[in-house]
């Protein structure tokens, strides 16, 4: 394909995924409601879309409690992807993308994106990996292990079966979908980092290969379709060698990997806008592999990319005056709560706690909700590190307009 070519063949790409944006609610699979969702919600999702056509259901395996694994498959093309979400049972921002997806190729099967899709590619997902984990809504397989440090000794039963597939359809392209924690920054920007991406390392002097040298060109892709919607909202994740790790040893094995992790937005606790960053993001990255846009998209739009970073808060009340003792003098300072969920071990329902996680000069840290005190004086009994707080108590802290 010649410059000309890939240039606008990558102009396709990000058109397809403007269209896929502003129609998502077309597509959507509208059951979803809630991050929170068991492997037998995933079975009744599936069952409900098989029966549109446009992909094929057989059992991978089981997990360590005896849950069966499937493996979906759709396409008929001679390059084969490899798609797998939730390894960590707590990360499941992309399976509900993946639903979206299997939903817009079962309803579009003459969209021309559609067709070259499955005219090119042979595509496989395991949409939960750890089904177990999902159950208990943990990262850890019910073994407690962490699957993504098993890549090596294949003690799990789940690691053995991603090991095996990919082992057996040699894929040229993967995809591995995780969920990063919320309060991740883009550098020091302050900016919440939405979507962070990482071609991983396959040695310890990070080094590359036309394999890894692939797939830093499908993250550049990523990349830049995200920017379309989410301008300085992208970073790059620890791209450090972990020896253990599935990604990384992927990659070693010659299958062009790319990590997604889906990270925070503006409220979205449950993570909906960032399921549909991940639904536009993966099917026009599957589009540029089917079309070969990403041949000529340069590695450094990915490698510019800023390290995501940890200097968010949920909350922080800015310039609150504190009186901690009586033998000192009140201190200005700002108070950084983040908020939790933690499940009632009575009742099981799910409940938001916040946390006193810092006081003092908060001044290079951004929030997700940034309150002015203009030196409001804050109880000294209620402002302590660690202090936890219901979600009443947190708003009592907050002047009223």
């Amino acid at each position: 394909m010649g410059t000309n070519q890939n240039a606008n063949a990558l102009r396709s790409t990000i058109e397809f995924a403007r269209e896929l944006f502003s129609n998502y609610e077309t597509f959507r699979l509208h059951d979803i409601a809630s991050r929170r969702f068991s492997q037998n919600d995933l079975l009744q999702w599936l069952n409900r879309l098989q029966p549109l056509g446009g992909f094929s259901i057989s059992p991978l395996g089981a997990s360590a409690e005896g849950r069966q694994i499937p493996l979906l498959t759709l396409g008929t093309g001679s390059t084969t992807v490899l798609l797998w979400s939730q390894m960590h049972g707590d990360e499941p921002t992309a399976t509900m993308a993946l639903m979206d997806i299997l939903r817009f190729i079962s309803r579009e099967p003459q969209h021309p994106v559609t067709q070259t899709i499955n005219r090119a590619l042979k595509i496989a997902i395991i949409p939960m990996l750890n089904p177990d984990g999902a159950e208990r809504f943990q990262r850890r397989t019910a073994q407690e292990i962490d699957m993504n440090r098993d890549a090596l000794s294949l003690e799990t039963p789940e690691a053995k079966l991603l090991k095996d597939v990919r082992e057996r359809l040699q894929p040229r392209f993967g995809f591995n979908l995780h969920d990063q924690d919320p309060r991740y920054t883009v550098g020091n920007t302050k900016k919440v980092s939405a979507i962070a991406l990482l071609a991983p390392a396959f040695d310890d002097g990070r080094s590359d290969n036309p394999v890894r040298l692939a797939a830093k060109q499908v993250a550049s892709v990523f990349a830049l379709v995200m920017q379309e919607f989410i301008s300085g909202h992208v970073s790059k994740y620890d791209d450090s060698f972990e020896p253990r790790a599935f990604g990384d040893n992927i990659q070693r094995w010659g299958t062009s990997t790319v990590l997604i992790e889906s990270g925070g937005w503006p409220n979205d606790r449950e993570k909906m806008f960032i399921r549909k960053l991940n639904a536009v993001g993966l099917l026009a990255a599957l589009f540029s592999i089917a079309s070969e846009s990403y041949v000529g998209t340069p590695t450094g739009v990915y490698e510019q990319l800023p390290f995501g970073t940890k200097y968010l808060y949920d909350i922080i009340l800015r310039g609150a005056r504190l009186q901690s003792s009586t033998k000192a003098p009140p201190v200005k300072a700002d108070i950084g709560i983040n908020i939790d969920e933690r499940v009632n071990k009575v009742t099981g329902a799910v409940e938001l706690i916040g946390t006193i996680t810092d006081i003092g000069d908060l001044s290079v840290y951004g929030a997700f909700r940034d309150v002015p005190m203009n030196g409001a004086m804050l109880p000294s009994e209620v402002i302590q590190i660690e202090q936890e707080l219901t979600i009443a108590e947190v708003e009592r802290l907050i002047p009223k307009a």
